[in-house]
């Protein structure tokens, strides 16, 4: 990617627009708790956001090793925090990845950096759980990728039909999965 890891000018322009905001809803940006805010929020939504600055097949390239051994791979758990592009609020969740390897293994840390990386960006959680579904399929040497997704998202908890205990479970799956209902099924009592 060419866009740098931080990039300053980028940053204060975003502090400004963040200041028009607080301007717009009807507060002033020159209010004693509120001058360092923009830049604050700036820094924030940066961060936030640096799955944009990131390439996710140079992730997987760095760690695939040679495997002979397992049947099938699962890391579970994988926390996670995104932000709706329907409203700009979080979501937030975990993650599970199962595969079954063909002859090579990844690196399990890099399991999380992937999530990462995609989740890090404006994005759904449909997209998000198929992202890394396809991402792994197309550059790991495996005979199946599942994930599962399970998240809460503050657009449907803190506005609009406002469920405190809702949460949203999506499933993403290739190869061996698809025809093999009982790969699924071991996969699933896996992360339970």
């Amino acid at each position: 990617m060419n866009i740098p890891e931080k990039d300053d000018k980028a940053i204060n322009e975003i502090a400004a627009h963040y200041r028009e905001i607080l301007r717009l809803i009807g507060e002033d940006p020159d209010r004693e708790g509120l001058v360092k805010t923009p830049m604050r929020a700036a820094k924030a939504i940066y961060d936030i956001t640096s799955g944009y600055r990131k390439d996710p097949e140079e992730i997987v390239s760095q760690a695939i090793f040679e495997h002979s051994g397992s049947r099938i791979v699962v890391v579970k758990d994988i926390e996670f925090y995104s932000m709706c592009e329907h409203h700009i609020l979080p979501f937030f969740g975990k993650i599970a990845v199962g595969y079954l390897p063909k002859d090579k293994m990844i690196g399990l840390s890099k399991l999380a950096r992937i999530v990462d990386c995609f989740a890090r960006r404006l994005q759904v959680q449909e997209r998000l759980t198929a992202q890394v579904c396809d991402l792994l399929a197309r550059t790991l040497p495996n005979d199946g990728v599942i994930v599962a997704c399970d998240a809460g998202h503050l657009c449907m908890k803190m506005r609009g039909v406002e469920k405190q205990e809702s949460s949203t479970v999506t499933y993403d799956y290739t190869g061996r999965f698809v025809e093999d209902y009982s790969l699924r099924e071991e996969f699933l009592s896996f992360i339970k």
